[in-house]
């Protein structure tokens, strides 16, 4: 036994003690059923594993693939191909390869050493494992050992949400400093249309003249003052360079904090029980005697199908008549309750995603692929507008450096509408354009 983890190491003919914890089936107030923290959060930009190897950065999704028909995905006809196969034999394929590809990038992260880069990669690879186990587990519970699957998932619930903090802090801020940078109009973009030529060639950096302005304008300027700068929006330019370093103050604080919980878990004794689990899991799947007597097209597809339901019914809870409209304002009001529903879709999304590389490791549902991307955008949107708005309420801070942290709040809320219209046109039907 060890302290958090309790039994987790424990073969799976063996009780366990302790919750499920993290990762159980059932409701959330507010949500659907099914997929309660089931898939850890991924990183906060490219492309962790979340799809396939050539699928890019999720980004702005504006319409479904050509060729679809409009309904939104459902479980592949894979009889020929499982019949031949019993249930679990195909699981412990699955889970098998999943937990090889956890242990070995456990390692390399092990081996990185100082290379920060390398041991980013190793992380992010060892969280995909984590996030495709657990998954599987949740998805596919009724043919598993239950005590002994719901303990694991609770703790590689646990070992990729502390993994991932880091990485969040990091793609979070820099996506604040660039939202910073385009609504000053310190890009290249600005530079283009002010014609400033030499000035701003360094548009990643505000110009001397720029930050001597900044420092001193403290306030909003008066009528006068903003005459005499080439730049219109002088209030937002004088309140960026310290709403700027106020961000980066912060969130590079919380990246150090949990760049040394990273480190305190990877050495901590429940982590080592993890690892001892997900070694098991490597050579033993955990799974019910009734999984080894009845044919896997028989008993995967109800369970993948049953996945797909419950993300089908999550996604017809959401507004996405409204969303459907472009700059319809929904998103602008910052309310975590009116954001929860759609982090909740995606995690439903990937759970349905995984379910289907189960039965069907061979092919991809390219709209679920274009959904997540699409949900994934709105997550990292909501969380950076989350920030801003934390920054906002410092105590002490000047008027202007107030006003610029709420342009980009208001910026990073209006990213939140356009993922949700993008996650629209890529989920329902596709009908003509409407006509005035």
């Amino acid at each position: 036994m060890t302290p958090g983890g309790a039994g987790v190491a424990q073969r799976h003919d063996q009780s366990t003690g302790g919750p499920a914890g993290l990762l159980g089936i059932g409701y959330d107030p507010g949500r659907a059923p099914g997929a309660r923290a089931a898939v850890v959060d991924g990183p906060y930009g490219g492309n962790d594993g979340m799809y396939g190897p050539d699928d890019t950065a999720y980004g702005p999704v504006t319409a479904a693939r050509s060729g679809d028909d409009g309904a939104d995905p459902g479980t592949p006809d894979l009889g020929a191909e499982l019949a031949s196969h019993t249930a679990d034999e195909v699981l412990a394929d699955y889970l098998h390869q999943q937990s090889a590809d956890f242990l070995r990038s456990l390692r390399l992260h092990r081996e990185s050493g100082s290379d920060a880069e390398g041991a980013g990669e190793a992380a992010r690879q060892l969280r995909r494992a984590a996030r495709r186990i657990s998954a599987t587990l949740h998805t596919f519970r009724p043919l598993t050992e239950e005590d002994w699957a719901d303990q694991l998932r609770s703790e590689l619930g646990w070992l990729s949400g502390t993994l991932a903090r880091e990485q969040a802090c990091a793609a979070r801020r820099e996506r604040l400093m660039t939202a910073l940078q385009r609504l000053t109009g310190r890009g290249p973009e600005r530079s283009d249309r002010t014609g400033r030529g030499e000035r701003n060639k360094r548009s990643d950096r505000p110009t001397a003249s720029s930050t001597a302005a900044a420092a001193s304008s403290p306030s909003s300027p008066s009528p006068s003052a903003s005459s005499s700068d080439p730049d219109p929006d002088g209030a937002l330019s004088a309140g960026a360079a310290r709403a700027g370093a106020l961000l980066d103050r912060q969130l590079t604080l919380a990246r150090t904090r949990a760049h040394s919980a990273a480190l305190q878990a990877l050495g901590s004794s429940r982590f080592h029980a993890v690892a001892d689990s997900v070694a098991v899991l490597a050579s033993e799947a955990p799974l019910a005697r009734t999984a080894a007597e009845v044919p896997a097209d028989e008993a995967l597809p109800p369970l993948a199908e049953q996945a797909h339901r419950r993300l089908a019914e999550a996604v017809a809870a959401l507004p996405l008549s409204r969303a459907g409209y472009p700059y319809n304002a929904a998103a602008l009001a910052a309310d975590q309750r009116q954001d929860a529903p759609w982090h909740q879709v995606r995690m439903l999304v990937r759970l349905s995603r995984y379910a289907r590389e189960v039965i069907a490791p061979e092919t991809s549902d390219l709209r679920l692929a274009e959904a997540g991307r699409a949900l994934e955008w709105h997550r990292d949107a909501a969380e950076a507008a989350a920030a801003a708005a934390a920054a906002a309420r410092t105590p002490r801070i000047a008027p202007a450096t107030a006003y610029a942290l709420g342009v980009l709040h208001a910026d990073q809320r209006h990213e939140v509408e356009a993922a949700r219209f993008a996650f629209g046109r890529v989920w329902l039907p596709r009908t003509p354009d409407r006509t005035g």
